[in-house]
């Protein structure tokens, strides 16, 4: 794909980012030519496989597709998507929706047409929302029953979109009139856009992150091989799939790998254990805030046979060492921890499946933080000084990537851009080193980050959105977003508060201010008020010496 508003400066380092042990993207490292193949190939050979299992709890709702259910389900949203909203190969479809079989089917018609889907993330406020539709060029939207008032709202705002569509009794009853096959104008292909996801940035902007066809192939495909996954592996989906990690952990990799996949609503500690076992599972993908939910559950989790399951994989958020400890303690069972980011498509490094128990915990436990693992293929990782140059085992510096899964690039932005691929690698910002083992396998750590991104549960928010809305607020003089430290979600939200001479400010005002401005999640939790913002010579405030002034409720569970 060609990025006409990138120098060619730029243009090359983006190149080089993404080659593998010097091979070029451009070499092609899988035998399909589009997720769209390998959609139809599935459904022809394993047509009668269980794809698919979904449960909603509170509704009492359980539903089982094969892979032909999937492709037939996908093959009639596409012709509705084209024949009667006129969307095109290329153009851009949006999902606001929750974890469920029909989500997964529009993703797969976005797939078979050759469009992008880029899912929306209903626990966000309808401003980000509508800034990403917007900027997005969004035409249609697909919104479940619930969100669409809102999602009508939200679009009326977004010059682009053109439909709103309801997945009601009319949209059953369309879908139903549409051919149960379908033939694209034009073949999607490996350059193609697949997915669109938008990320917080240090500037509150979000970021489209770009990512193809080849980019969901090629992770995936190294996720498989890591883990071992075949056709007899079942995975388990409790994070939302809205998310990278949702999609090609839990979707499309069973999907690559002709396993199946358990799909779950929402997480629920009463049910994981007992889902676990009825199910069969083998691998579930978390995030640490699950960990620590499980942790505390009351559930007894013994009764439940599980010596299927081979391990929990867990990344997207910060796991401190005793959490992980705590889990493996308590329940017997690993925590395959690992990393990536969305611009790397999902995952990017993981501990080898076949540590030793003491080996385990050595990585795990004796080092301050638990190791991310070893880089996969398609990617390589390094750690780097400020000027782009490697650093030496036990040095911190800032994580790189470059890989065939590292993005297409940031949607529309030439600076972030050209920030991000400075020196021929995807600059993550986060902060990290490595040690060697003696098989001569480098093993990552994450120390912190360098971009100053709130990482709560494995969501991202920038700072900068926060304090606009805290600086609203009447007798604020200056306000700080804070991430600190949280065993519940590995990071939460703290507001540091100047007032201006005089005022008389309460935390729970301020605190209700902000849960009308924004979603529960992105709120600050405590307030802390203080006389300076403590600084640098040149000026920038410094966040992290304001941390310890949470350190009291590192181990408190905030609910709406």
């Amino acid at each position: 794909m060609t990025h006409p508003e990138l120098d060619p400066t730029t243009m090359q380092l983006l190149n080089a980012a993404h080659t593998y042990t010097g091979i070029p993207a451009t070499t092609v490292q899988t035998p399909w030519s589009s997720l769209a193949e390998l959609l139809q190939a599935r459904a022809a050979s394993e047509a009668q496989r269980e794809y698919l299992a979904y449960f909603n709890d509170h509704a009492g709702e359980e539903i089982r597709w094969s892979y032909a259910d999937l492709f037939e389900r996908a093959a009639r949203i596409a012709n509705l998507l084209t024949t009667v909203y006129g969307v095109q190969h290329g153009e851009r479809v949006a999902t606001l929706a929750y974890n469920h079989p029909d989500t997964v089917a529009i993703y797969a018609a976005c797939w078979l047409i050759g469009a992008t889907i880029a899912p929306q993330n209903v626990g966000e406020d309808d401003q980000r929302i509508g800034f990403i539709l917007d900027n997005a060029a969004v035409r249609v939207v697909l919104a479940r029953t619930e969100y669409l008032e809102r999602a009508k709202l939200i679009c009326s705002h977004a010059a682009g979109v053109e439909h709103v569509v309801a997945l009601d009794a009319d949209f059953e009853q369309a879908l139903a009139a549409q051919p149960a096959t379908f033939e694209p104008s034009q073949a999607p292909s490996l350059d193609d856009e697949a997915l669109l996801v938008y990320t917080s940035g240090t500037t509150g902007a979000p970021k489209g992150v770009q990512l193809s066809h080849y980019n969901l192939l090629a992770d995936c495909t190294g996720i498989m091989r890591w883990h071992g996954i075949d056709s007899t592996s079942r995975l388990m989906a409790i994070l939302p799939i809205h998310h990278v990690n949702g999609i090609v952990v839990t979707l499309v990799t069973p999907l690559l790998a002709q396993a199946s996949v358990v799909l779950n609503r929402t997480f629920s500690a009463g049910t994981f254990w007992q889902r676990i076992a009825n199910e069969r599972v083998q691998i579930v993908s978390v995030v640490p805030t699950i960990l620590q939910y499980l942790c505390e559950g009351k559930p007894e989790h013994s009764q439940f046979e599980r010596s299927h399951l081979r391990y929990l994989i867990c990344g997207a958020g910060t796991l401190p060492v005793a959490l992980a400890k705590r889990f493996y303690d308590q329940f017997g069972v690993r925590v395959l921890h690992g990393y990536g980011l969305s611009e790397t498509t999902c995952y990017s490094c993981f501990l080898p499946t076949n540590l030793s128990d003491a080996e385990y915990r050595h990585w795990m436990e004796d080092f301050g933080y638990p190791s991310i693992g070893v880089a996969i293929w398609p990617n390589e990782m390094a750690v780097h000084d400020p000027q782009g140059h490697a650093l030496s085992e036990g040095e911190r510096g800032e994580i790189v990537i470059r890989g065939h899964n590292v993005m297409m690039s940031y949607f529309n932005r030439p600076d972030a851009n050209a920030e991000a691929f400075k020196y021929g690698w995807f600059r993550s910002g986060d902060e990290g080193f490595y040690q060697w083992d003696a098989q001569g396998r480098q093993f990552l750590f994450i120390t912190g980050r360098l971009k100053e991104l709130i990482n709560r549960g494995g969501v991202k928010y920038s700072p900068f959105e926060i304090e606009e809305v805290l600086l609203a607020v009447p007798g604020v003089r200056t306000a700080l977003a804070i991430a600190f430290p949280n065993n519940w979600y590995g990071e939460e939200v703290g507001a540091y508060i100047v007032p201006e001479d005089g005022a008389q400010l309460e935390a729970q005002a301020i605190l209700a201010h902000c849960r009308t401005q924004m979603p529960f999640a992105k709120c600050p939790k405590v307030v802390v008020f203080g006389t300076e913002i403590p600084v640098t010579a040149t000026g920038k405030y410094q966040r992290l010496r304001l941390q310890e002034l949470f350190a009291e409720w590192n181990d408190s569970q905030f609910r709406e």
